[in-house]
């Protein structure tokens, strides 16, 4: 295994790739973007296939406007389930390991213990509903595809919850922020770190049977309140933030009310260690 290709490579999770690349020599990462590979055109990436060796794809294009896709499903699901689908099918035909990215809005929130990878999906809005789709298409033309489903990513790049709460504290006396949606914010630094392990990992052991779903998030559990507070914390903000239910934050796409991960899977399979969430963040905002 050596070129590896990267989709969704302007992405926060793309761009965290691109920062730990070095410190995995063995591995060619080909970061792309639509400009450079339209994943959405099976002519143009059989045309990419065939012009090099492609040893594996990180596939980090997604559509992830969570409530444009209420009213945007067409596109949603041209991103995030057709374009996988044709994807898998031009990663079987060259033996390409593909590791999918997916997400906790496969999950309808009613539980009150960290989801498996097992658990039923039943997603709760177009976004989750594409993404579950999608899943399938990854994993339909190969036992061997990987599934990696993560929560709540933020990073220095790209617009996220830890780079917007940052700057509106600069700019805001008082801000209002749900308490009753809990997770776990995931580093994407961490999560880039992993996906090279895991590819690292099955470059030692080819003929390990790793494919299948996995869950990665940091440690921990949080509120979007407790992310917000602890980045107050972390930057010496001085503005107000009031807990407030999601019925006053009205949002088209309905949230999962719970949506924490179980990670024994990754961590026995990998022996990987997870950083606790707050730990992440302060390195995060350390970059930022």
């Amino acid at each position: 295994m050596k070129n590896i290709l990267v989709t969704g490579g302007n992405g926060q999770l793309g761009q965290s790739l691109q920062k730990v690349a070095g410190a995995y020599p063995q591995f060619n990462l080909l970061f792309t973007d639509y400009q450079d590979l339209d994943i959405t055109n099976a002519d143009a990436l059989a045309a990419y296939f065939s012009a090099q060796q492609i040893d594996a794809c990180i596939n980090c294009a997604a559509y992830t406007a969570v409530d444009k896709a209420e009213g945007d499903e067409d596109n949603a699901f041209l991103l995030n389930f057709q374009a996988v689908l044709s994807l898998a099918e031009i990663c079987e035909q060259h033996q390409t390991q593909l590791l999918h990215i997916s997400t906790d809005y496969v999950f309808s929130g009613q539980q009150n213990v960290p989801y498996t990878e097992t658990d039923e999906t039943d997603p709760q809005s177009i976004y989750g509903a594409s993404k579950v789709r999608g899943e399938a298409a990854a994993a339909g033309f190969s036992a061997d595809t990987i599934i990696l489903r993560t929560s709540w990513l933020y990073s220095e790049y790209a617009v996220n919850f830890a780079k917007r709460m940052k700057d509106l504290m600069q700019e805001k006396q008082e801000l209002t922020v749900v308490f009753d949606q809990t997770g776990t914010p995931t580093y994407a630094g961490d999560l880039a770190k992993t996906i090279l392990d895991i590819l690292q990992y099955k470059a030692a052991n080819t003929d390990a049977a790793i494919g299948g779903v996995y869950h990665y998030s940091n440690e921990g559990v949080a509120s979007w309140y407790d992310f917000a507070v602890a980045i107050k914390e972390m930057t010496g903000a001085t503005t107000t933030i009031f807990p407030v239910t999601s019925d006053k934050y009205k949002t088209a796409a309905k949230r999962p009310w719970y949506s924490v991960l179980n990670k024994e899977k990754i961590k026995s399979t990998f022996g990987i260690t997870i950083p606790y969430w707050r730990d992440s963040l302060a390195k995060c905002l350390k970059n930022i």
